[in-house]
């Protein structure tokens, strides 16, 4: 899960009822008398979506049930003794989500462990003890029970390869084992790929239901599209099956120093949703969201979420986003703009370049823009021919993009370009005159079919010729 400062986890802790189950209780419930619902499968979502759903924060009567195949209450954390704290199985909350949840076919399982400011002590201890291990799965197996549950999500996220691999494996597999027999589920969140995920051996593939993986938190900006298709191909690649490979995606933003939650965002800016980042808080919205949920159907088996509890309401919500594309019934977010850092405010985050004929020729400087305080300039002081573009996921349908420009005039070619969506390349030309003031250039009912497209400028330039540009604009129609 997201590291997330040390108070802020304190505050999970302090914040929920605290219930110590007895460590080594050697006793767990008789199978016959196990709810086997763990063992069906929701069939109403095209594919899996898992949300992890915090005890310190949101309420019940919030979450989007029909949008969610699986719900993980999170955390109780372990002892080295292998006993449980975190909310009892008699939770109020808890038992209010059961039956919420079960109501609308949706499953519900425990996680256990969590960041916890990076201190897997507990689970280090009871692994490497097969007494405490025992203890840890009967304990388990009673806490599901007693509370209705489907199964267990054991959120270990730091095993390092060596004895602690070994001993995740001995831990999972007796976990499963106990879990399985009985009709329950056993999941677990992974990081995303790395050193640290060497500790999951590829011997656990085979005693888990899926993985979680943490497609998140992997520097700035921490969740990006890339960062999703690096995570799956590290995962498949180690042999991971298909169906096991649930994609992360985060509810929440990070800038160096702080974490937001999604809801909070969009209380902030409207424009949240449209965008990947308010200022230097980058997050996902809306396009990628639907974008990472395509790549999870298309080369792993469904989507997670942290958390629920940080989402929006109404046209805003990511859940939503994510039950859309699902569904294939996701429609193109009409007059917003889909593009990212469309003014340079954060230099040329988001932005590709191509160059020929000389050294690259943009560059973002605070000389006269349109609008705030940026803008991308072309210049070279030799012949140049300059490429600025930016690629975005989107819906199926019909968009029109646009440009703010100036130039000196003197180039060969100008123009403002859509490519990549499906099609052939389409234009609007800013020409060779100059433009002594900015002037909005539009290319009109671009059909994309792909669900891709790449919106740009092009410059084929002579000495020292400059063209300026601002506040980029992709938007259906």
């Amino acid at each position: 899960m997201p590291h997330i400062s040390s108070p802020f986890r304190k505050l999970t802790l302090g914040a929920v009822f605290i219930s110590s189950l007895m460590a080594c209780s050697g006793q767990t419930t008789d199978a016959s008398t196990e709810d086997t619902r763990g063992t069906q499968e929701q069939a109403a979502l095209a594919t899996r979506v898992v949300g992890y759903f915090p005890t310190w924060n949101g309420n019940v009567a919030d979450i989007q049930f029909d949008k969610l195949t699986h719900i993980n209450y999170s955390f109780v954390v372990p002892t080295a003794q292998g006993g449980l704290t975190g909310p009892g199985s008699g939770d109020s909350r808890l038992k209010s989500l059961v039956t919420a949840a079960h109501a609308k076919g949706v499953k519900v399982l425990i996680a256990v462990g969590g960041w916890n400011d990076g201190n897997d002590s507990g689970f280090e201890q009871l692994a490497a003890n097969a007494t405490a291990r025992t203890a840890f799965v009967n304990n388990l197996v009673n806490y599901v029970t007693q509370a209705g549950l489907d199964g267990v999500d054991i959120d270990w996220e730091y095993p390092d390869p060596g004895t602690s691999s070994q001993n995740y494996a001995a831990l999972m597999k007796q976990l499963g084992t106990a879990m399985h027999s009985r009709g329950k589920l056993l999941t677990a969140a992974v990081v995303a790929n790395g050193y640290t995920g060497g500790g999951v051996p590829t011997a656990t593939f085979a005693d888990v239901d899926f993985l979680n993986i943490m497609a998140y938190d992997g520097g700035q900006p921490h969740s990006t599209y890339n960062y999703a298709v690096q995570s799956l191909d590290y995962w498949l690649g180690r042999g991971l099956p298909k169906d096991k490979a649930v994609l992360g995606v985060p509810f929440y933003g990070r800038s160096p120093s702080s974490y937001v939650g999604y809801a909070a965002l969009v209380a902030q800016d409207s424009q949240a949703p449209y965008k990947d980042n308010v200022g230097n808080v980058y997050y996902n919205g809306i396009s990628t969201i639907q974008a990472k949920t395509k790549l999870a159907m298309q080369r792993g088996g469904g989507v997670m979420i942290w958390d629920i509890s940080d989402d929006a309401k109404g046209s805003a919500s990511l859940l939503t986003a994510i039950y859309q594309s699902a569904q294939g019934t996701t429609p193109p977010p009409t007059g917003q703009n889909l593009l990212t850092n469309e003014g340079f405010e954060n230099g040329l985050t988001g932005w590709n370049s191509e160059w020929h004929s000389s050294a690259l020729a943009h560059k973002v400087d605070a000389d006269f823009p349109y609008t705030g305080g940026s803008k991308l300039t072309h210049y070279a002081s030799a012949a140049y021919q300059q490429v600025s573009g930016q690629s975005r996921s989107v819906a199926n349908g019909t968009y029109r993009a646009s440009v703010w420009a100036r130039s000196g005039g003197g180039q060969k070619a100008l123009r403002l370009y859509a490519k990549n969506h499906g099609g052939a390349e389409v234009t609007a030309e800013i020409g060779s005159g100059a433009v002594s003031t900015w002037t909005k250039y539009t290319i009109n009912n671009i059909q994309v079919t792909n669900g891709n497209i790449e919106v740009g400028v092009y410059s084929d330039a002579q000495a020292q010729n400059w063209a300026a540009f601002d506040q980029f604009e992709l938007v259906a129609q």
